[in-house]
Parts: C-alpha cells; structure tokens; sequence
C-alpha cells in the first residue's frame, strides 16, 4: 500500500517544510566519527503541580500517588543516571541526541538538561504539547556539539473511537530534522496508543499510528533517498504484531525486502529478551528503526550496533519479580526506581 496516497497532504506539508529547513545555515559542529543515539521511556515524568485541563491531579502532594518535590527530584536524578549510564556503557560519550516519552511538559525537561548530572552537556530541547488528555509528550534532547537541528514538526495522529465516532487525543510524532557529525539525518520520536482496555480492542490505533509513521518515513524518502531515518520510540506492540511487521514493515535483517526498515530489535525479541516485563513475558515495545541506507553505503551515517540498556541499578534486586525493571511506581505504591522500561541505544558512525 501506498502511505503517500493515504497522507497526501503530509507530503506536500513536508516537502515545503524541507525546502524552507534546507535554507538554515550550518553551524559548526564536533568533529567527532561516533555517535550514541538513545530512547527512554521514563515512566510518567510529572512536576508536583495540579495543572488546568490535564489528568495530572495524582502526581500532586494531595493526589494518590503523594507526588512531592523529593520524589521528583528523586527522579531527575535517576533519568540523568541513566542518560550518563549510556554513555559509559559505549565506552563514548553521553548520547549526542536522546528521545524520551511519557513527559509533563517543556518545565520536566527543562528540570532535567539542568540537573548537575548532565549540564556540562549542554542538552538542547526539541518539544511541543501534545493533545494528550494526561498530558504526557514526546521530546528529543541533543547536544549542540554533536547535533545541529534544522527544524522540527509535530505530526498529529488522528485516530477515532470505533463505537462513538470521538477523536482519541494522543501523542504527536515528533518528526526532527538536521545534521548529526556534519551529515543530514532525520529523526522520529513516537509514543504510541496504549494497550489499554486489551491488546485486541486497542490494535487498530496502533495500526493507526503505524501508518502515520509509514507515510512520514515515505515521504522523507521520496523527497531525498540519501538522507537517513532513524524511528525511535515506545510503541507498546513488539516486533512480531501487526503495527509494526506489516503496516510499518519494520522487520529483521532475514526478512527485509525493498523500502522496508531494519529493526534490530526484532530479532533480539526472539531471543527472548525485552524492554518490560508482564507476568513473566518480555515485551520489546522500545525499539529504534533505521532505513536501509544506513547498513550500506548509501549514507555516510551508519549504523553499527544496537542495544537495550538493562543495567543492574535498573533492575529489582531480589523476590518475585528480580530482574524486571525497578520502577518508580506499582499501582500508587511508591517503589523508588526508575521507569518500568529500559532504554535502547544504537551506536552510529560516519564513515
């Protein structure tokens, strides 16, 4: 199927987008032939502050969850531990652009490139408010040495509910644009629709969300071939549903045919390891895809690894559930940890 029959307009909007993006002058930027890219989600990043119109009212001192400002600093902390972590796991530096969802807003992450941990690094922010009802966005951090933006957009999904025709507010897609080592890459940040309400009733919003992505990723692609795409995100469906093998065709290296895109993430699920943890399943909803030009020498970007960052400080220590990841919250009992996710990462080279 064709997405750029589907999203006329999206290709239209995107090729006036790129032109006037192309027209920016370059900056100087680090010289450097390595890269560490990286996606978290960092399980419900929320200030303690009640806000006007958003489902936010548990993350407050009074609300369920006894939200306060030592918890949330608490956080902060451990999201900067693990940007940190990253980066010392590569035997690199911190990631030069990071992904990040479930985020209040511009205020957390703000908190966040400030915190002692990580301002040495001089983070610079790409967001914008989403529709969504809690409130929650997408946003991608990068280092101005490493990464020089061009332009960002954030593309709506419009999706709609099957028995009373209202629009499901959600997560934009942040679609982000520059130079990464000197090189032109664009990048896309997801979030996609939960699994609440079960994986069967809620799949035709991820398909939804993957066909948006499709035609984002076609649209690139047809406007420039050389240029890489890196989709990153948490798209609460593993590599094997249908969202993500067969309307997004995001498959492994033994599967791959023409314009499909490589996840290498795929075949690790296979292996039975994951991002989250289930009743004893792993689940691999965090990946980090890539378009094909960036395994052959049809960009100067290529990509050399890729990663799910597990480790032990992330993980419960001991009981029932040892080895899942250390969550900040079960329910609205208050555990202390980190995301009830782990972190992906690739390692890309210029060649």
């Amino acid at each position: 199927m064709n997405m750029l029959r589907i999203y006329p307009l999206l290709f239209v909007s995107l090729l006036i987008w790129l032109f006037s993006a192309c027209s920016i002058q370059n900056k100087p930027i680090d010289k450097s032939q390595t890269a560490v890219i990286g996606f978290y989600n960092v399980e419900n990043l929320f200030d303690t502050i009640n806000s006007v119109d958003v489902r936010d009212g548990e993350f407050t001192p009074e609300g369920a969850k006894e939200w306060n400002a030592n918890r949330y600093q608490d956080k902060l902390e451990k999201i900067a531990q693990v940007i940190i972590g990253i980066g010392d796991s590569t035997g690199y530096s911190v990631p030069s652009v990071m992904g990040l969802c479930e985020l209040e807003n511009i205020g957390v992450i703000n908190d966040l490139v400030a915190h002692p941990l990580l301002k040495e690094f001089n983070y610079q922010i790409v967001h914008q408010d989403s529709p969504d009802k809690r409130g929650i966005d997408v946003a991608l951090l990068y280092r101005a040495d490493a990464f020089v933006l061009h332009d960002f957009k954030a593309l709506p999904l419009m999706i709609y509910d099957a028995e009373d025709g209202d629009r499901i507010f959600t997560r934009d897609q942040l679609l982000v644009s520059g130079q990464l080592m000197g090189e032109k890459i664009h990048f896309v940040v997801n979030h996609w629709p939960s699994r609440y309400g079960g994986e069967e009733r809620s799949r035709p919003l991820r398909k939804d969300a993957a066909y948006l992505s499709r035609a984002i990723v076609d649209s690139l692609q047809q406007l420039d071939a050389k240029a890489p795409v890196m989709l990153m995100g948490d798209f609460n469906d593993d590599p094997q549903n249908v969202s993500i093998n067969d309307v997004l065709r995001a498959v492994g290296i033994s599967e791959m045919q023409a314009s499909d895109l490589y996840n290498p993430y795929a075949d690790m699920h296979e292996d039975g390891v994951g991002t989250l943890c289930y009743r004893g399943f792993w689940n691999m909803f965090d990946q980090i895809h890539f378009t094909q030009n960036m395994l052959s020498d049809g960009t100067s970007l290529q990509l050399q690894s890729a990663h799910i960052y597990n480790h032990a400080m992330l993980k419960v220590k001991e009981g029932n559930y040892a080895g899942y990841p250390f969550r900040t919250f079960v329910g609205n009992r208050y555990d202390g940890g980190y995301s009830d996710h782990f972190p992906v990462y690739a390692i890309i080279k210029k060649n």
